[in-house]
């Protein structure tokens, strides 16, 4: 699984990207709610887990191209951050039956954080030959 994930990691990077959008547009009556969900927010977790999946893929791919940089680090969690910040915008503003909310940026960004942290623990595993 690791071999298929670094011989087609700008395939999985750009493909959980769309996800991500098409999930964030999807329209507020097709998302499932329930109580207890929202008790142990989980919706926080989902988009920390979302943003975290979405910046090691990038860092996953950078590594494997040309080698990652200090740069090109800053510059993925710069654009993961800046990316949860304007779906949440247009959620308050453009997609239909959906609302922007400041704590799903933040879980956003702790979920690039996150990613990051982990990529750069695991980076000899990941993308060892």
């Amino acid at each position: 699984m690791r071999k298929l994930l670094l011989k087609y990691s700008l395939f999985f990077a750009i493909a959980w990207t769309i996800i991500i959008f098409i999930l964030c547009c999807t329209p507020g009556r097709y998302i499932p709610t329930t109580n207890w969900l929202e008790l142990l927010s989980f919706d926080k977790f989902v988009h920390a887990g979302i943003f975290f999946i979405l910046v090691c893929l990038w860092l996953i791919y950078l590594a494997q191209s040309a080698g990652i940089s200090h740069t090109g680090t800053i510059l993925t969690i710069v654009l993961s951050t800046s990316y949860g910040g304007l779906l949440e915008v247009m959620q308050a503003t453009v997609f239909s039956q959906r609302s922007g909310d400041w704590l799903d940026f933040i879980a956003n960004s702790f979920g690039c954080l996150t990613g990051l942290w982990f990529f750069q623990k695991k980076k000899s595993w990941i993308v060892s030959d």
